[in-house]
């Protein structure tokens, strides 16, 4: 493997040992691999130059791993970002998740294991990242949904959204009218139906659900043990 398509990890971490040790045996599986030990640095790191997939720890000096998540979203919608973590704490991986992480890992880890989360993750970026033909953007009751610039727009208002933000309302919108189960919204969405994911979900449609409250005519309706069913009334 020439350097040229070495993947290329920005790797989080500020435990000197442990970074040491996980980037060793990364390059040495074939990573280009560049280690920050603090959040600031990193994202000066990540705004000057590409990455393909972040690992970042949560527990961060300067800048902690979820507000450089947040920052490097506001940039780069599609890039994997996965999470470390001692917390055994579901919300804070649920946090991680909110903000736009695609998975987390829970150390103490094993090589195999994080090199296997890194492997899904950069082979589905590979796959999504080309430009796929069709439609772009789509006419949402008083919204207008751009799935290339992740925006939501009402009137002259023009709302940010994360990739799976977009991907999700682009999902439901396609699927309205039907009761969406959850497991299928999830892998659909995120290609996995985990119970942290599932907890996720709702942090997501309640998001959308506050974005989309200016068009009373939109509704993403709960169906008790079930899932969701995105609706758009018609004008009385």
């Amino acid at each position: 493997m020439n350097e040229k398509t070495r993947p290329r990890i920005l790797y989080v971490e500020d435990d000197v040992t442990l970074g040491f040790v996980t980037s060793d045996n990364l390059e040495k599986k074939g990573y280009a691999v560049s280690h920050c030990e603090d959040g600031a640095r990193a994202l000066e790191l990540f705004r000057e130059q590409p990455f393909d997939l972040c690992i970042l720890d949560v527990m961060l000096p300067v800048m902690d791993g979820f507000s450089l998540a947040e920052k490097i979203r506001e940039t780069n919608h599609h890039i994997p970002i996965l999470f470390l973590t001692a917390k055994s704490m579901t919300e804070d991986k649920i946090q991680g998740l909110s903000l736009g992480g695609d998975d987390y890992i829970t150390k103490p880890y094993s090589m195999d294991e994080l090199v296997l989360k890194m492997e899904v993750f950069l082979r589905r970026s590979r796959v999504t990242e080309p430009a796929s033909p069709g439609v772009k953007r789509y006419q949402i009751g008083l919204f207008l949904l751009d799935t290339e610039s992740y925006t939501l727009t009402h009137e002259t208002e023009v709302s940010k959204l994360t990739y799976k933000e977009a991907e999700l309302l682009r999902y439901l919108f396609e699927n309205r009218d039907e009761v969406l189960k959850r497991q299928d919204i999830l892998i659909a969405v995120w290609g996995d139906d985990s119970y942290l994911l599932s907890r996720s979900l709702d942090v997501f449609i309640s998001r959308l659900r506050k974005l989309l409250k200016p068009d009373k005519n939109i509704q993403i309706k709960s169906i008790h043990g079930i899932g969701f069913r995105f609706q758009i009334r018609s004008e009385d």
